[in-house]
């Protein structure tokens, strides 16, 4: 941390107060721009984000360099890939990330155990999540799991999809062997015959599709979260500026996927080292981006019904927990902005 990021946040009340007379809703953004980005136009001189294969907006925020061209010299920008929700927890968490790339399910379960986190704008709502069996594999169906073992990444969409998989087809937990693996081991240990399914996240589970034959033998896209953007309550008290920044370069991109469909294609599959076509299936069959990036009522009401398996897989103390933090995940004041500049211009 710098000398400056801390004092920031030493006078974060005061400098909060400023910013709302003079820098947010995009106020500091436009300063910054016209005289050149100067140090002292931004809240503070470091900004730390992910990018993730399975959020394709930040990958053309990312490629695009909208971030470096908006904050200008006086805010280097760090730029740190997750592999997964799990991986992106732990770094706003540690602190290591101030806006990280989950999905629903492990936002809410991150926020229920503790880690200071909103939920600041939706970046897609995907089916990246099914059931997966290697080619020539007996399993048909979720039944077919029993005395089973499982790849699964437990604190990601995949591992709850795979729990309410379960649990509409009358098993649990204590029916299958679960082999907790990142999502890129958990492909490799299908293809090898190390587990007899995988519970898996895309663009890998379609390229083990095409690769080896696999077979999404179970599929429910109402079982998907969906992608949440999300942001350290400290980031968000402190640096309102570079949060909103971060929402409008967000809001950028969904504009500019849905005109430019063949480039944002070629962005996820350069980034996810995965041909064209496998890239244009993820994004056009199994991806929605154009929808509206403020969190509300679809998305409560998704999460929960799964807040109820955090408790009952024990993931969670209890249901108190799961509603308290549900009720305190979203901070919509910046993509209810953002959506209006885009709506206005």
């Amino acid at each position: 941390m710098t000398t400056r990021r801390l004092i920031t946040r030493l006078a974060a009340p005061v400098l909060a107060a400023a910013l709302l007379t003079g820098c947010v809703a995009g106020e500091g953004s436009e300063k910054a721009a016209s005289d050149g980005a100067a140090d002292s136009e931004w809240s503070d001189d470091e900004l730390h984000i992910d990018f993730a294969t399975y959020n394709p907006l930040s990958l053309i925020i990312k490629e695009k360099g909208w971030l470096e061209e908006e904050l200008g010299d006086g805010v280097t920008v760090t730029w740190t890939q997750s592999a997964g929700s799990n991986k992106a927890n732990e770094g706003l968490r540690a602190h290591a990330i101030d806006v990280g790339s989950t999905a629903g399910s492990a936002a809410l379960l991150a926020r229920a155990n503790g880690s200071p986190i909103k939920t600041i704008l939706l970046y897609s709502q995907p089916e990246w999540s099914a059931l997966v069996a290697p080619a020539g594999s007996d399993i048909d169906e979720v039944e077919d799991l029993r005395g089973k073992s499982v790849a699964a990444t437990k604190g990601t969409d995949p591992y709850f999809f795979l729990l309410q998989a379960l649990a509409e087809h009358g098993l649990t937990l204590d029916d299958i062997e679960v082999q907790n693996l990142q999502h890129a081991d958990g492909k490799t240990a299908l293809e090898q015959g190390s587990v007899d399914a995988w519970s898996g996240l895309d663009p890998l589970m379609a390229s083990s599709v095409k690769d080896t034959g696999a077979v999404l033998f179970y599929r429910n896209i109402d079982f998907n979260t969906y992608g949440f953007l999300n942001a350290t309550e400290e980031f968000l008290e402190t640096n309102p500026d570079l949060a909103q920044a971060v929402v409008d370069a967000y809001e950028r991109a969904r504009v500019w996927a849905a005109e430019n469909p063949e480039e944002t294609i070629e962005i996820l599959a350069e980034a996810a080292a995965i041909e064209p076509d496998l890239a244009e299936q993820v994004l056009v069959d199994r991806t929605v981006l154009d929808l509206d990036p403020v969190p509300g009522q679809v998305q409560t009401d998704l999460l929960t019904f799964v807040g109820t398996i955090f408790v009952e897989s024990g993931d969670v103390p209890n249901q108190k927990v799961v509603d308290e933090a549900l009720a305190s995940l979203y901070d919509t004041s910046f993509a209810d902005q953002a959506t209006g500049e885009r709506a206005g211009g």
